[in-house]
């Protein structure tokens, strides 16, 4: 089908942002809203927008003209007769989208195509009491739509191949990916995006770190651009909590998706993020407060000395994969400290663990040293970008401070790998956890994306780049643990999984057989 005209119906904040890529496509928009000068108002609205960044640049004059020439209001919905498309933006509610689609049908011609960009809400339900289900899809863009290039393309059991190749081809021609995902709770990324918010609730729930450390590990460690709760700040609790409660119960409890109290209770009080500044975080403004108190072990006076003599300092490594070893043994001799290779550290070494998946003290009886001198370092994320430090409950100040000296803000070698740059690298002292920060976050996200390509939700290209673009997420939850290694992030989730007995951890039949074979998470299986 040839898209030269698509309705939109609902003129808010996504429909307009939908109605803009498609005017600048050279796609005629008609525009509906039930609320009489709604339409308008966002035509307007969007005028002013683009004629901003006209004169900034961004378009040229005749973009802006072809652009609003395109974008027709209409207050009689039976003027979108004429159109091929009609994409629905309304309210997230289903028995008022059910009515529309029934209207639509009795307006539109037998071949038009009616999408809806439903977020949460099953595209078979809504297209449940129509008598052309077949030509009913979803079409879930996401905020905002001119910057966000993903759109999720969602077919109900009814409906026909060739209407979910036509809304591909129109995600591409209006810029946007196109990714095809079965109708089931969350599509592709609500569902991808379940791991990052819940996992960093349930290690602040257990006292692990504070909200403003997991943060800083997450974003300057592991590389996201946004921490878990500045980003749930930034939703807003009354919208993010929703729909983790949603999806927890769409999916009959599935402890993968098991929400937090903690945000309930937010909510409950009101502590919504940004937009009544105060969540997690103080907000004047629309801006964090710069003053805020700070929790941080790192922003804190630690329970010890922190101006340590190195060159006192002697280091065993233990260390679950070589090639860690080999990086901390590196890290250690360019700072000329002495490594303890004994077969048993000294009883004045600092006992060094690289490990995955278990706390210091588990680590330290795995492997027959005293958990006094032991303090275990998270290896799975950059080094050069921040350094996560584990005590085991026991462990002695002094020891502490001794693997804080080498590898926290006060060390005298520990500077940034980014070229021509001296910067202190930071370090985050946590309590002891079954497997750090990073590690327990990263596992999960990576795998409930191979848990969403066993169950045939979509191809694992499309889970990474929905996930990639709809989230932001440095790599895709597939791409991101084959550069990590899958057999890591098995490693870590068997261990957590058989110390806690919580089936949140239990790994994903996609990744544990990957894994076993050493072969990419990307790998299809084989049909007959």
């Amino acid at each position: 089908m040839t898209v030269n005209t698509l309705a939109i119906i609902g003129t808010g904040i996504m429909g307009m942002g939908i109605a803009q890529i498609a005017a600048q496509a050279g796609i005629k928009v008609l525009l509906f809203d039930a609320k009489v000068g709604a339409a308008e108002q966002g035509r307007q609205s969007l005028q002013v927008m683009l004629e901003k960044l006209t004169a900034k640049g961004k378009f040229t004059d005749e973009q802006l003209q072809s652009t609003l020439t395109n974008l027709i209001v209409i207050e009689d919905l039976s003027k979108i007769v004429e159109a091929e498309i009609v994409i629905e933006a309304i309210i997230e509610n289903l028995d008022i989208k059910q009515q529309l689609f029934k209207q639509l049908e009795s307006i539109v011609s037998a071949e038009t195509i009616l999408a809806t960009n439903t977020s949460s809400l099953a595209v078979t339900a809504i297209a449940s009491n129509c008598a052309h289900p077949e030509r009913v899809a979803g079409f879930h863009f996401f905020n905002p739509v001119p910057l966000m290039k993903i759109v999720e393309v969602i077919p109900g059991l009814s409906t026909k191949a060739s209407v979910v190749e036509t809304l591909k081809e129109l995600a591409k021609r209006m810029g946007h990916l196109g990714v095809v995902a079965k109708d089931t709770p969350g599509f592709i990324v609500n569902h991808g995006g379940r791991a990052y918010g819940t996992e960093a609730l349930k290690i602040l729930g257990e006292g692990v770190a504070s909200f403003e450390d997991i943060d800083r590990i997450l974003r300057d460690g592991a590389g996201f651009r946004m921490g878990p709760f500045e980003l749930l700040d930034l939703t807003g609790i009354d919208v993010s909590h929703p729909v983790m409660e949603s999806i927890y119960n769409q999916y009959y409890f599935e402890p993968r998706y098991r929400p937090h109290p903690l945000t309930r209770q937010m909510l409950m009080g009101k502590k919504l993020g940004r937009k009544v500044g105060e969540g997690f975080y103080q907000y004047t403004d629309n801006k964090k407060q710069n003053g805020q108190k700070e929790t941080s072990n790192t922003n804190q006076q630690p329970p010890y000395k922190t101006d340590f003599d190195t060159s006192n300092i002697s280091v065993w490594i233990g260390a679950d994969l070589a090639e860690d070893k080999q990086q901390l043994v590196d890290y250690l001799n360019a700072g000329d400290i002495t490594i303890d290779d004994n077969d048993k550290p000294n009883p004045d070494s600092l006992i060094l663990l690289a490990i995955y998946g278990e706390d210091t003290t588990n680590a330290a009886i795995r492997y027959q040293v005293n958990p006094n001198q032991a303090v275990a370092i998270d290896m799975l994320t950059d080094l050069s970008k921040h350094r996560t430090l584990m005590p085991s409950i026991v462990t002695q100040d002094n020891f502490v401070a001794q693997a804080y000296a080498l590898f926290g803000k006060n060390n005298k070698f520990g500077k940034s790998s980014d070229e021509g740059s001296n910067a202190a690298v930071d370090a985050t002292l946590i309590t002891e956890s079954t497997g750090f920060v990073a590690q327990r976050v990263m596992a999960m996200v990576i795998n409930l994306g191979c848990d969403i390509a066993m169950q045939g939700i979509a191809s694992p290209e499309d889970i990474d780049n929905a996930v990639k673009l709809g989230l932001g997420y440095p790599y895709g939850p597939i791409s991101w643990g084959d550069k990590l290694g899958a057999q890591r992030i098995l490693l870590i989730l068997e261990r957590i999984y058989g110390l806690t007995g919580d089936q949140r951890y239990r790994p994903s039949p996609w990744l544990q057989r990957r894994a076993t074979l050493g072969i990419s998470l990307f790998t299809q299986p084989n049909k007959y």
